[in-house]
């Protein structure tokens, strides 16, 4: 049964040509044919004409009626005539972007068979394949536009990178300043040696001045112009610089810029670069970005052997053991063994199977996006992960298009952001080269990938990866690979006698245990991280952990901001030194007391340690 009034035209009105048009035939009766051709006719515009056989199949009577049911026509303006997947192909030569498929099609090998049976098959079943394309497409289809989608995300984007730079301004001087815990300084001097070689393999602004001052004009610069991103001022400069300060900052930072997040930034602002000239081929490399990440995510998990996530008993210690949890990883440490499996074998599914609906069609993105989205709410809400969440939940933005966001903004923030997309095309050079990129990337990223679960690429192929690899355009990722079991916490404790001792409190990182565990979602408190490593470390092989101790027998101003408060605020301590204990939340009871956690001490951590003042 015809699933449309047919013998219509795909679109009624006649445009004006200036010469003659190619022209696809297709049966008017049948719904999945008026289907795609509407659908093709808006991709080609006035480049080729839409007429159902049942209006022109008199005007070519070399053509049997049984050809124009059993597939497309084109028919060229020098009357040549193709039919079947060729035609298809033909026809989609003529859409901007689409002309590959012709190009495979006449010389990939085996492509040109492959296409024609498919096309048999999907001929064979329209009427099926018309309800599959409502069902995954909509029942008004039309090419997926992206000014819109593109404009929003790289002015949310830019305030994930205001967050960034801020939270790294706020605690710089403490961590890499003159004074600081890691000075900038000395890595400089260190690597002077290297001569040239240290601008390539340490690609940073600070090679021309590693003062406080340089530090400071770097992370409050990177703010200022991740402001004009918000404020589409410059957007394609704000970006250059934007990484330039940022990827300064990364090798700047040392241990404590060593997160996947900090890449994954880095990454994610390349991207955000090419999608500003070009919207499509940066909202692909998005979705390739959100799939890489999510997916690398759940494997290296499976990849690791650890029984608990085989054995999806993983979140019985992930609320607990998570590096800053929130207030309500508490509650979430409760669940039930039952559920926590469930939630567990749920995450694996978001991360090992809906990334791959990334490149499906726009309904089965729609479900990735919701998914994905879903769990990074669940995420945030119980662990303290910085901007992280909220910048993965922006890539989920590509997975839809502009016709979508239509239907989901408010009317008013519609017009506001409509009169302010600009429609004007990169030229073509431009996109030659941004698409160049892209292929770059995915290169890159594939070489990555291999090599991330022990594969061994060609030799030409990791040398290449070797000369991009300082600017970490692409980057390998997955989290908690392993999961750990309980939670050891480094107190560390100053004294002027030896006999007693008081402690430092941490701003984040769990301490007092009737302290409840803050919230400092976007902020990355990098020491609070790094004691977390350190406590899974020996002490011997955290090369700054006796340096910050030494700020602290100092009393450095900048290293003891960073922290929540000091218990030597005039005078400096004799001694300190780190205890170890181990953590664990509180019970029903004492928690209804106000207690959050309890602590048992495992011994000493690091020895009292003292300065030779002279």
């Amino acid at each position: 049964m015809p699933e449309n009034s047919g013998n219509q035209s795909a679109d009624a009105a006649e445009p004006p040509a200036a010469r003659p048009r190619p022209l696809l035939i297709y049966d008017g009766d049948c719904g999945f044919c008026f289907y795609w051709a509407r659908y093709w006719e808006k991709l080609t515009g006035d480049k080729v004409e839409y007429r159902p056989y049942q209006q022109v199949a008199a005007q070519h009577p070399a053509i049997p009626e049984a050809d124009f049911r059993r597939a497309v026509q084109y028919v060229a303006p020098d009357e040549r005539r193709a039919s079947a997947a060729e035609a298809s192909f033909l026809t989609l030569s003529h859409a901007p972007g689409k002309g590959f498929w012709l190009a495979f099609y006449r010389h990939l090998p085996g492509f040109a068979p492959v296409s024609e049976r498919a096309y048999a098959f999907i001929a064979a079943h329209r009427p099926a394949f018309h309800r599959a394309s409502l069902t995954l497409w909509g029942r008004n289809h039309e090419p997926p536009r992206y000014e819109l989608i593109s404009f929003l995300f790289l002015r949310l984007f830019g305030l994930i990178a205001l967050s960034a730079f801020v939270s790294f301004a706020v605690q710089a001087q403490g961590l890499i300043g003159s004074r600081g815990i890691l000075p900038l300084a000395g890595l400089v001097d260190a690597l002077a040696r290297l001569g040239p070689q240290r601008f390539v393999l340490m690609p940073m602004v600070f090679w021309l001045n590693d003062s406080d001052i340089a530090i400071h004009a770097v992370c409050w610069a990177g703010a200022g112009l991740s402001l004009m991103l918000v404020f589409n001022l410059l957007p394609r400069v704000s970006l250059i610089l934007i990484y330039a300060l940022y990827l300064s900052l990364f090798y700047a930072g040392q241990t404590f810029m060593s997160f996947q997040w900090d890449t994954f930034l880095l990454e994610t602002i390349i991207v955000a670069l090419l999608m500003s000239f070009v919207p499509t081929t940066g909202v692909w490399l998005t979705r390739w970005l959100l799939f890489r990440f999510m997916f690398m995510s759940g494997l290296v998990k499976l990849l690791s052997g650890d029984p608990n996530w085989w054995g999806l008993t993983a979140l019985n210690y992930h609320f607990l053991t998570q590096p800053l949890p929130t207030p309500l990883a508490w509650y979430a440490a409760r669940l039930p063994p039952g559920l926590s499996k469930v939630a567990t074998g749920a995450m694996f599914v978001v991360e090992l199977g809906l990334p791959f609906l990334i490149f499906c069609p726009r309904r089965l993105r729609f479900v990735a996006a919701f998914g994905i989205l879903l769990l990074q709410c669940c995420i945030l809400l119980t662990g303290n992960y910085n901007w992280f969440n909220l910048q993965t939940m922006l890539l989920c933005l590509p997975l839809l298009d502009d016709a979508a966001l239509r239907r989901i903004l408010p009317s008013r923030l519609l017009g506001l952001l409509q009169a302010r997309v600009s429609d004007a095309a990169s030229r073509q050079p431009v996109k030659v080269v941004v698409n160049a990129l892209a292929v770059l990337m995915v290169f890159l990223s594939l070489i990555q990938m291999d090599l991330r679960f022990g594969g061994s690429p060609p030799d030409a192929a990791i040398t290449i990866d070797g000369w991009f690899e300082p600017l970490h355009l692409v980057s390998p990722y997955g989290l908690f690979a392993v999961m750990t079991t309980a939670r050891d916490e480094i107190v560390i404790q100053g004294s002027n006698d030896g006999v007693e001792w008081r402690d430092y409190e941490f701003r984040y990182k769990p301490g007092d245990v009737m302290r409840r565990p803050p919230w400092n979602i976007p902020h990355q408190p990098r020491l609070d991280w790094q004691m977390w490593f350190a406590a899974l470390d020996d002490p011997q092989r955290v090369p700054w952990f006796s340096s910050f101790l030494a700020r602290l027998l100092e009393n450095e101003p900048s290293v003891t901001a960073l922290l929540e408060t000091n218990p030597f605020p005039d005078k400096p301590p004799t001694y300190v030194r780190a205890q170890f204990y181990d953590y664990a939340y509180a019970g029903a009871k004492e928690h209804a007391a106000g207690q959050w956690w309890d602590r048992r001490l495992l011994g000493l951590y690091f020895p009292a340690a003292h300065l030779n003042r002279q």
